[in-house]
């Protein structure tokens, strides 16, 4: 397995990316000049949490005011959290899992 820039397996690079959503996409954005997987899997996890937070607070918000608005918002939270950890252990595993639209954005950034 390759290393990065800061000392780590490519893998467990890849999989701290989404850890805790954009929060630790963005610090490996900033953080790993070199690997190329690593800066995908942290642009890729900024790009997607930001974007389903920002779906899931309008949602939530929203629900104070319609009526059953709460079940959509539970339901983005939940999907949310699946995406979350099925992309964790995607990228623990070496497989760069590229989400449709933010995957090819991401990888965008990286070249």
């Amino acid at each position: 397995m390759a290393k990065t820039s800061m000392n780590l397996e490519e893998n467990v690079a890849s999989a701290l990316c989404y850890v805790l959503a954009w929060v630790t996409g963005l610090i490996f954005i900033l953080m790993e000049k070199e690997n190329k997987t690593v800066k995908f899997h942290a642009w890729q996890s900024f790009l997607t949490f930001i974007g389903v937070f920002i779906v899931y607070f309008v949602l939530y918000a929203m629900s104070w005011y319609v009526p059953f608005m709460w079940f959509l918002s539970a339901l983005v939270g939940l999907l949310m959290f699946i995406l979350w950890i099925v992309l964790i252990i995607k990228a623990y595993q070496g497989e760069k899992f590229k989400l449709p639209i933010v995957g090819d954005i991401a990888e965008n950034q990286v070249k």
